[in-house]
């Protein structure tokens, strides 16, 4: 369960965050809602989360992920075409989060 609540939080997380940039600035009311309520979602997520995986491994995660999706969707909707740098930068990302998930031996609360 605490992965589905991890996928949750990387979710909510991506949903403020792109909501973010739609609230120029807070200044629109309906995106501003939108990012308030889904990173208190997303860090009550992680609380629950935090019950039974390591704090660093969690967060590990959840911002590697979290990075991710929102260069991808800074790149689809916001046409903010990462450069090749910043391509390797998120494959070194996601393979982090690769290692830490498949090879870590590091113990569950």
């Amino acid at each position: 369960m605490p992965y589905v609540f991890l996928s949750l939080a990387i979710a909510s997380e991506v949903v403020a965050t792109t909501a973010l940039k739609a609230s120029a600035e807070f200044t629109k009311p309906v995106p501003s809602i939108i990012v308030v309520v889904g990173y208190a979602v997303s860090f009550y997520l992680l609380t629950l989360v935090l019950r039974s995986l390591p704090v660093g491994v969690t967060y590990a995660i959840w911002a590697g992920m979290g990075i991710f999706l929102i260069a991808v969707i800074g790149a689809v909707y916001y046409k903010e075409v990462p450069d090749l740098p910043a391509v390797v930068g998120m494959v070194l990302i996601i393979a982090g989060v690769v290692v830490l998930q498949g090879f870590s031996k590091t113990p569950a609360a």
